[in-house]
């Protein structure tokens, strides 16, 4: 798959909007440098969230090693719907993931299949909103989920994940806070940041993991 990340002149005119945006955030900009927000441009939509799936309320590293034995399983490549329907529980446990998350991703796989799912063709003509009007109907798929879709395999430059942990601590951390904001309060402050949301969620997690490793 290959990956996309902000041109020069994208990384300027992102870097200069946020700047200007809040002085807080001007200087996280400042010390981060520029935005390396990778998008995986060939990823589909059905792959992203079984991805994603995976990835709720784990450490990143925990769960690529399961979708990493999950390719394995597949021998050596992402099992498309039909192959992940075909493995039993037993093998799916095998590889780490729990039952609720099994569940979540046949339901996909399924969801795919019946077209619930779109193709990425198809996604890249849908707005943000249907989007996730769609695929939050299905099992496991939260807004979060969707989110995450949207911004590392759509690409889409004005998502604001606020319901993100990391995303709301970074927030907190920059601005010395005691307590992290809610959601609603962070998505009325992150409209000035708009139309480069995802990029300002992308430096917000960046404060967060600085934060935690210090």
């Amino acid at each position: 798959m290959t990956s996309s990340i902000p041109s020069p002149a994208q990384d300027r005119a992102i870097r200069a909007h946020l700047s200007a945006a809040d002085p807080d955030l001007a200087a996280l900009v400042a010390r981060v440098g520029p935005c390396g927000l990778r998008v995986e441009a060939g990823r589909a939509p059905y792959e992203a969230l079984v991805n994603a799936i995976a990835h709720q309320q784990l450490h990143g590293r925990a769960a690529l090693a399961i979708l990493g034995r999950l390719v394995a399983l597949a021998g050596g490549t992402f099992p498309d719907p039909e192959t992940l329907l075909a493995f039993s529980e037993a093998d799916l446990r095998a590889c780490g993931l729990s039952g609720t998350k099994i569940r979540a991703i046949q339901g996909v796989a399924q969801a795919r299949l019946d077209g619930t799912v779109p193709s990425r063709q198809e996604a890249e003509s849908m707005n943000d909103d249907d989007l996730i009007a769609r695929l939050t109907t299905l099992r496991g798929v939260g807004r979060w989920t969707v989110e995450m879709l949207l911004i590392f395999s759509l690409g889409r430059t004005d998502v604001m994940p606020v319901d993100d942990f990391g995303v709301r601590e970074g927030w907190r951390v920059i601005k010395g806070l005691d307590t992290q904001p809610r959601p609603a309060a962070l998505a009325a402050i992150a409209r000035d940041w708009s139309p480069y949301r995802s990029a300002a969620a992308w430096y917000l997690w960046r404060a967060a993991e600085a934060a935690k490793a210090a």
